[in-house]
This record gives C-alpha cells, structure tokens and sequence, in this order.
C-alpha cells in the first residue's frame, strides 16, 4: 500500500491532481477559521462547550451543520454552513426528478439535461443557504428562539448592532458556501474527484485530534469509564472496538448481492459477445442519507415543545435527550423507514428490466419482463433490510458508548454513524479512483489482490 503511494507521486498527472487537491482543502481549512466580524469567538466556544455537556453533543440544529462544516460553525466562520446547503438541495433534486415529469425529462437528455438540473441545483442551494444563514445567526444572537439553551450570563455571543449582523452574517454566510461548492467541484474537476464529499471528509477529520486529546485527557485524569476509572486497558479495549467497527463499516460500504445475469451470445466480427456476468445490488443502497433524513427531523421536535407554554407539553421533550433510549428507539425507526423511503425513490425494478430485455439478457430461473421486475424488487427489499438493520446499530453504538462507558460523544462519534460512514465511504471511494490510474500506467495498485471498488460498485 505504501508502495502504491509512493507510485501515485511518480506519475505526473495523478501527482498534480493530488497537490492541486490538497491546495484547494487548505483553503476549505481556512475558510473554516475565519469568524464572522461581530461574534465573540471566545464566548461562543464556552457556549459550545456547555451545549455539548447538556446534550450529549448533538446540539440538535446546531450540532447538524457543525459536523459537516468541520468545526467551522463554533467559531461561526465564514464557511460555518459548510457544504450542507448543496448537500440538501442535491438530494431535494434527486428526490424531485422521479417525481416532476419536466425534471425526468430533462434528465433523458444527457448531459444538457443534467447540466440544466445542475443549474436548478445551484439556485436551490442559494435558497436554502439564505434559510439555514438566517436561522443561524438567530441562534447567535438569541438561542432561545430556536428553542436552544440560553446564552451564558453576562457572556453574550454577538457584539453590536443585531440586525446589522444578521443581515451581513446571511451574506457572507452565502458566499461561503457557494465558494466551497465551486472548490469541491474543481477538486472533482481537475482533483482526485468526489469533490465535496472530501471537503466534509477533510472537516470530519478535522475533528479528530480535538477528539484523541479528550481521549487523552481522560486518560490523565483517570476519568468515568463505565462508573469506575479510564487506564489503560479502557483504551486499548477502544482502538479494538474501533478495528471491528471500522472493519464492519467497510464491510457494509462493500457488501453486494450479485444477481447471476446470462446474456445473449452474440457475433461481433470475429469475436463472440455474451455470456455470463452478474448485477451487483448494494446492501446499503441508501449510503448515510437514512442518517441525514433521521437526524434532521429529530431535530425538530425538541426545538419547538421548548417554544410550548404548557408544561405538561414542554415536559415531552425529554423523550427527544439526544443518547436516550426513547431517542435511540424512533432514531433506529426513521432510518429504517427513510432507508426504504430512499430505494424506493432511487432503484427502479421497471427500468433495470426492461433494459435487461432490451439487451437480450435475463436472470437464470426468471422470465424477463414483469417477473424480473418482480423478483428484484423482492430482493432488494430483503437486501435494504438487512442494511438498514446494520446501519440502525451503526448508528446508535456511539451513543452507547456515551451513555455506558461516559465517553464523550466528540471521542464516540468516531465509533459510527454518520462521521465514519463518510470517512470510510469517501476513502474507497477516492483509493478506486486513484487505483485505476495507477493500473493504467502499469503501477501497482493499493491491493496485492483483489480491486477496490467504489461505493458505485
């Protein structure tokens, strides 16, 4: 493997797609550090840090758009909404195209289309980053009316005038995001590729040596593991648990159902095509967006009981304690359902079918057409389950390990969820990509045996 590195730099064109790569994530990192004019950085982080003691470090709305703007949210940054605008207006677009008959169109058309669909995108992405800007530099200037905890006393987030700053924070904030999309998209371009999925990699993993000093910390000062004192074999019991469960992330990012497929022989000159090949079916089709889905809309719930007078009703909300059990429960449910939700919007049976028609090819034991159909359908909703199953544990073992072991949930959140299946989905992604430019040039790849594959497949 450290062969194949080594190789990656030797070959012009992939050692220029790296360092361009790289150039462009340390002006991500940057953007990233750069507060806002008017917000008090330093009164901002004692409040980040009670935020993540009183909810287990999810801070609800918050929380969400601090992980994937890579920490850049608790100096409220210039990049502090990170790439989730796009990230949203992509999958409202995706979610959109099956559904409007004029998206589906345009989607027929290749690459205009797409590139029009793209376009929509963008627009979308200002929209929401307008939304998402404005509701942040509320929660900046009054927490509580998004229903989060109050500022600390006497230790206010925001210096000077309030509308002033809301109305510059939603521009700047606009920009930001919109500069990082373009960045991503020349990493894709001109990079290594998967461009805005390494800007979130690169912000999750940003996180990391904050997180190992928390470890660390603990370590010294002999802190709660499980109702006694964290030493030294705690840790080690940790970076084992932390093997199996990456271990077991990559399996579920890898795993396929391959469909046997026979295929027409057929004479093409002096060569005959055809014969047997397979269909690999993904068992996490859906990727982390049942997490995303899960978490947004649980997200919600808190925030307006607290805006509720009624005690009675207000006192609901602790069923929604990030790290509860009653949290865990609807949260293992949501991404269950939204795993379904999102296959059935995503795979359709009727196509892959009559495409294998078209082709003259079949499944072996299966009548094409309307069986076909039929019979992939079944299958992957047996596939889905059985991924969703295994993301539902994903995602709910870090919150385990907070509640059982008192790890802090900064340390826990790299045991699973929705930081570990983007590391490890965005890595296999990147080293296939990488591999196959080694293997043109006749370098060896990252594998002695064996191919990476992508999440693609």
């Amino acid at each position: 493997m450290f062969k194949a590195f080594i190789n990656a730099f030797k070959i012009k064109d992939l050692r220029n797609k790296i360092l361009f790569s790289a150039a462009v994530i340390i002006v991500c990192r940057i953007a990233a550090n750069i507060p806002c004019p008017g917000v008090n950085t330093h009164n901002l982080k004692a409040y980040f840090d009670k935020l993540s003691q009183d909810t287990a470090g999810a801070g609800g709305f918050l929380g969400m758009i601090d992980l994937f703007s890579g920490g850049a949210l608790q100096q409220f940054a210039v990049g502090a909404l990170g790439i989730m605008p796009y990230i949203s207006a992509s999958i409202i677009m995706q979610l959109l195209v099956p559904v409007l008959p004029a998206l589906e169109r345009l989607k027929r058309e290749g690459e205009a289309g797409m590139n029009k669909i793209n376009q929509y995108t963008r627009y979308l992405t200002i929209v929401i980053c307008v939304i998402q800007g404005a509701m942040t530099a509320i929660a900046m200037t009054h927490p509580e009316r998004l229903g989060l905890p109050s500022a600390l006393p006497g230790q206010p987030l925001v210096s000077g005038n309030i509308s002033a700053f809301i109305f510059f924070s939603v521009i700047i904030l606009t920009c930001g995001t919109m500069i990082l999309m373009w960045l991503g998209e020349k990493i894709t371009d001109k990079g290594i590729g998967n461009g805005v999925s390494i800007i979130i990699t690169i912000g999750i993993i940003d996180r990391l040596p904050k997180a190992i000093a928390q470890l660390y910390d603990m370590y010294q000062s002999g802190g709660a593991a499980g109702g006694g004192h964290f030493r030294l074999p705690h840790v080690l019991l940790l970076i084992i648990i932390f093997a199996v469960v990456t271990a077991l992330t990559i399996i579920l990012c890898q795993g396929v159902r391959k469909v046997p497929i026979q295929m027409a022989r057929k004479t093409v000159g002096n060569k005959v095509a055809g014969g047997s090949t397979y269909m690999p079916l993904k068992v996490n089709f859906p990727g982390v967006m049942p997490i995303i889905f899960a978490g947004a809309i649980l997200m919600f719930p808190p925030m307006f009981l607290r805006l509720i007078p009624n005690a009675k009703i207000a006192a609901l909300q602790q069923y929604f304690n990030h790290g509860s059990y009653s949290y865990m429960l609807m949260y293992g449910a949501l991404i269950l359902a939204f795993s379904y939700f999102w296959v059935s919007n995503m795979f359709n049976p009727v196509q892959i079918a009559d495409n294998l028609k078209k082709e003259g090819a079949y499944v072996p034991g299966i009548r094409p057409g309307k069986p076909t159909c039929d019979y992939l359908d079944d299958l992957m909703t047996v596939i889905t389950f059985a991924g969703a199953i295994f993301l539902c544990g994903l995602s709910v073992f870090p919150m385990l390990l907070t509640m059982w072991l008192k790890i802090p949930y900064a340390v826990a959140s790299f045991f699973g969820g929705t930081s570990l299946l983007i590391i490890v989905g965005v890595t296999i992604d990147t080293l296939s990509q990488m591999e196959s430019l080694l293997v043109m040039k006749n370098y060896e790849g990252f594998l002695q045996r064996g191919r990476l594959r992508s999440r693609r497949g």
